[in-house]
């Protein structure tokens, strides 16, 4: 039975350190038909994962997205800092984690 549109099912997060501040992160779900949301989901799972780790910020590297199914992936690679870093892809890990539960979007 598929998800209506706009109510996502998520599926779970992959973690896996690269290489000491380099995070690649795996995640999928269901139930939208915006590719947005499961870049959301892997930038979620990537600020709560700095929080963990003692970090306050974190920044996209990349992120590549596939659907197939009805089922959105997203292979997301971010480093992860203890202050910003340069770029226009830095997050506040804080911030976007308050975010992602007042959103309902789950994390690490």
């Amino acid at each position: 039975m598929d998800e209506p549109a706009g109510r996502p099912s998520y599926m779970g997060i992959q973690t896996d350190l690269l290489d000491g501040d380099l995070v690649n992160f795996r995640v999928a779900l269901r139930g939208t038909d915006d590719p947005a949301a499961v870049e959301n989901y892997a930038e979620c799972a990537a600020a709560q994962y700095a929080l963990i780790r003692g970090h306050s910020f974190t920044r996209r590297v990349r992120v590549n997205t596939t659907e197939q199914g009805g089922t959105w992936r997203a292979d997301a690679v971010y480093t992860i800092s203890p202050d910003l870093p340069r770029g226009r892809s830095s997050i506040d890990a804080v911030v976007k984690v308050a975010d992602c539960g007042a959103s309902g979007i789950p994390t690490v």
